[in-house]
């Protein structure tokens, strides 16, 4: 390479450091905006938290724009950064998603046996939280059990994405509030799915997944839609 492309490919230095920092911070917000620390519509104080993550404005304001591209905040001029509230639109169209991603996933396994374990340990997770009365810990769970059977893939694109959508899921069953009502009913049908892929059937798994996707959108869009005005 030549000098000045490499002066030039050192001054970008300083900004691996940055851009690692925003990541970080980007990790810590995506995370606690899943947990439902700051829930959809709060407005996100850039002095409170670079003050209480110990980060500059600028890293602060990277991570957020991260997230943005993510679509879990969004910026309302002369206003701030907000969490985002999904409309039921969003909710829908997050499920069509959905359906294509993990649908394909199942339709494309290839030859049994597949590879199971996490994703049997994500159902035996939901049934002792179940058993506990952790609702919440329910829910973790059911996301869980759908992210590792995308994983299933071994395709870190589709991981990424799934990522992404199961964290903007999210931000609908925290204005539910009710992670026994959503997620409950359906740890019978996660054990369910597993079975069946235990016994080579993915045709049939892949039927029972649809159909779960299916039951689950119109269960959620039903009580989120009482929840939110229909014109976002």
């Amino acid at each position: 390479m030549a000098t000045e492309e490499l002066n030039a490919l050192a001054d970008d230095r300083a900004l691996l450091g940055r851009t690692s920092t925003a990541e970080r911070v980007a990790d810590i917000l995506r995370s606690r905006i899943a947990e439902g620390f700051f829930p959809p519509g709060t407005r996100l104080s850039e002095d409170s938290i670079g003050g209480a993550l110990g980060v500059s404005r600028n890293t602060l304001r990277e991570a957020f724009r991260l997230l943005t591209h993510e679509r879990l905040l969004e910026h309302r001029l002369n206003r701030g950064v907000f969490v985002r509230v999904l409309s039921v639109d969003d909710v829908e169209d997050i499920y069509r998603i959905r359906h294509m991603i993990e649908c394909a996933v199942v339709r494309t396994l290839g030859e049994p046996p597949y590879a199971l374990d996490r994703v049997a340990a994500a159902v035996a997770d939901g049934q002792r939280a179940a058993k506990a009365r952790e609702w919440k810990g329910v829910s973790t769970a059911n996301i869980h059990f759908h992210r590792e059977l995308v994983a299933l893939a071994r395709s870190e694109r589709t991981d990424e994405l799934m990522r992404s959508v199961l964290a903007e899921l999210r931000l609908a069953f925290h204005v539910v509030d009710d992670p026994r009502g959503l997620h409950e009913p359906y740890l019978a049908r996660n054990l369910q799915i597993v079975e069946t892929l235990r016994e080579g059937r993915r045709d049939a798994a892949e039927a029972l997944l649809a159909e779960y996707l299916d039951d689950s959108r119109d269960g959620l869009v039903e009580v989120y839609g009482q929840r939110v005005p229909t014109d976002l």
